[in-house]
């Protein structure tokens, strides 16, 4: 495991720090996944959400027990099968649409579609929203003075092929989240094989729409593109290849053209840069439910649930 840096650690104590200032009720649909008791542990021990754990109570009693801040909302017909995850599941969007619970996280164990699929089911999409995306928070080990420490990816886990309008939907959903989760202003950056037009091509193309659909969105948003990465997040870079430039090589969310892109490109930041990737953080639904890598940790899935209660309080504002 990395070490956590200076850069890592203020961030991840500052998320902690607010979510335990108004915590919220955060339902766990695989409250019986070890991973996920023992998130739900910590979570009710350190006072960072009121974790509800939602199914059978037998799969879970001694996790009960052990933490007694922690919930308990049972279906009246539990059948003790993998399906019953998926009905646990579809009980707890429930109780999120119906204001019972602040948020929702889950897919320790269900697939990213199962979740998405609850969520447009029984919540629905948020408004001026058609799309449902995701991003995920790149709490960088060593950024440079000039960079944000935390970088929004966005699209890394959703849309494989989108067309300019969902690309400027993600982008204005990833602005919003970012406010309340790094409580920043957005600067974003549409990525692309070519900066103002050094290039060529459909998706250089796609990214200019996109960057107009979004401007006509958030007129108030800093946004640039079509940009190569190092335009968007390296000054010098920026002075030579985009020197009119709104961000000046100071981006801190990425819009990238396509799931391949983001999806490799976050994951070579993790493995090879050492950060600290918090997500998939799902965008566009009317209330808050998120999804995990099915390879998450019980310290991943505490930060999800922070985020997770950040985005709930926000979405009541």
């Amino acid at each position: 495991m990395v070490q956590a840096s200076g850069f890592e650690t203020t961030f991840l104590e500052g998320l902690r720090r607010r979510a335990a200032a108004s915590p919220a009720r955060i339902g766990f649909p695989e409250a019986s996944e070890r991973r996920t008791q023992e998130a739900m542990i910590r979570l009710a021990r350190d006072g960072l959400a009121v974790p509800v754990a939602i199914g059978e109570a037998g799969d879970f009693e001694s996790v009960l027990h052990e933490a007694g801040a922690i919930e308990h909302m049972e279906l009246e017909r539990q059948v003790g099968s993998p399906e019953a995850m998926a009905e646990s599941l579809d009980f707890a969007v429930h109780l999120l649409a119906s204001g019972q619970l602040d948020g929702v996280v889950a897919g320790a164990v269900l697939s990213t579609a199962d979740v998405i699929r609850a969520g447009l089911r029984l919540v629905g999409l948020a408004a001026r929203t058609t799309t449902v995306s995701s991003a995920f928070y790149m709490v960088l080990p060593d950024a440079p003075m000039h960079s944000s420490p935390v970088l929004t990816f966005t699209d890394a886990g959703v849309v494989p092929h989108p067309a300019a309008r969902q690309l400027a939907e993600s982008a204005e959903a990833a602005c919003a989240a970012r406010r309340l989760v790094v409580g920043d202003e957005p600067r974003v950056a549409f990525l692309s094989y070519s900066t103002h037009g050094s290039a060529e091509g459909p998706s250089v193309t796609m990214m200019r729409e996109a960057l107009a659909a979004f401007r006509a969105r958030c007129p108030e948003v800093v946004a640039c593109g079509e940009l190569q990465a190092d335009a968007a997040l390296v000054p010098e870079v920026a002075r030579v290849k985009a020197p009119d430039s709104e961000l000046a090589g100071a981006a801190n969310i990425l819009v990238f053209p396509d799931l391949d892109a983001g999806n490799i490109a976050y994951k070579l930041v993790e493995r090879l840069a050492g950060a600290h990737a918090l997500g998939p953080i799902l965008q566009g639904l009317a209330r808050p439910l998120n999804d995990l890598s099915r390879g998450a940790s019980p310290n991943d899935i505490v930060h999800v649930a922070c985020i997770t209660g950040l985005l709930a309080h926000g979405d009541g504002e």
